[in-house]
């Protein structure tokens, strides 16, 4: 994740928008249970964390997928592994 988009996800007074999402009531009775030994000082906020980790896990997914794809592109075009191993390291310092 760029550092900007880090920094501006670390904010906590991102703007939020209501969102209506229908749930089983035992699922919601769970999440009320659930949310005060995680330390969550209600439910939706747990469904909020629930849904960020999952969110984070596939973004990661799919930018590791896009950079494997690069990388093969790359090397299908001629571009050697120490070019490509190079250009990774000094993108990874940026």
């Amino acid at each position: 994740m760029k550092i900007e988009k880090l920094k501006k996800r670390l904010e906590s007074n991102r703007p939020m928008v209501s969102v209506t999402l229908r749930m089983p009531e035992d699922v919601v009775d769970d999440l009320k249970e659930v949310a005060p030994f995680l330390g969550f000082s209600g439910y939706q906020p747990l469904i909020r964390a629930y849904i960020g980790q999952g969110l984070r896990k596939d973004m990661e997914r799919l930018n590791a997928d896009t950079l494997a794809k690069l990388i093969s592109s790359l090397k299908r075009r001629g571009v050697s592994h120490k070019i490509i191993k190079e250009a990774l390291a000094e993108a990874r310092k940026n």
